[in-house]
């Protein structure tokens, strides 16, 4: 029987299983969408209808034109806010529909 070599911890035994499947692009979509909640708070959850990230794109829908146009003005920040929280940049662009 193979046995393990103590020195790995759990975090590190998932990162290497979630590398090797290839699984860490739908971990960090399911993410984005936690975390865009999380950030904008729940005023902005019944304006956002769908929100997709594509190439380092957010494309995010909304049923407010109005809300649209005012998350236009802070898109800079918006975007260094998400990356914060995340952890890593995974968002260069936000593109409001």
């Amino acid at each position: 029987m193979k046995r393990f070599n103590d020195d790995f911890s759990i975090g590190d035994v998932m990162k290497e299983f979630m590398n090797k499947n290839k699984l860490e692009a739908g971990l960090d979509i399911i993410n984005v969408k936690e975390t865009w909640f999380k950030m904008m708070g729940p005023a902005f959850k019944n304006y956002t209808e769908q929100i997709e990230l594509r190439r380092q794109t957010l494309y995010v829908q909304l049923n407010s034109s109005v809300v649209k146009q005012e998350l236009e003005y802070g898109k800079s920040k918006i975007i260094k806010m998400l990356n914060e929280e995340l952890g890593k940049e995974l968002i260069k662009e936000i593109v409001f529909r």
